[in-house]
């Protein structure tokens, strides 16, 4: 898998796994699912949050100590992308560095290729 987490980003998703599974709101095999779907100002949106669930076309591979997973669609739009994590003046949060995309919007979540 062609996806990469910085540093940054997999220690935030390590915390906030380990907190849900703490919480007993997750069980410690969930992934971090990565996902595209369609929407936003640009076309697509990038989508992340904890699943569970994993079908066999997933593709999972850990990432930085994370596991992640990405279904077989989004991965077209994904390969190569860097996910980081960024605590600044403008906020925080996932910031999505994605070489398929041929632009985005301000809002840093939506993209067109």
């Amino acid at each position: 898998m062609a996806i990469k987490l910085s540093a940054r980003a997999a220690q935030e998703l390590k915390t906030l796994m380990g907190k849900e599974v703490a919480e007993s709101n997750m069980r410690p095999e969930a992934v971090l699912r990565l996902m595209v779907v369609g929407g936003g100002c640009s076309g697509f949106q990038y989508r992340m949050g904890f699943d569970e669930k994993v079908t066999p076309e997933d593709r999972v591979e850990e990432i930085e100590g994370v596991r992640v997973a990405v279904d077989a669609k989004s991965y077209l739009y994904l390969d190569g992308t860097e996910v980081d994590y960024q605590d600044g003046l403008m906020g925080r949060g996932f910031v999505f560095q994605n070489p398929n995309a041929s632009g985005t919007c301000g809002c840093g979540s939506s993209f067109q290729v």
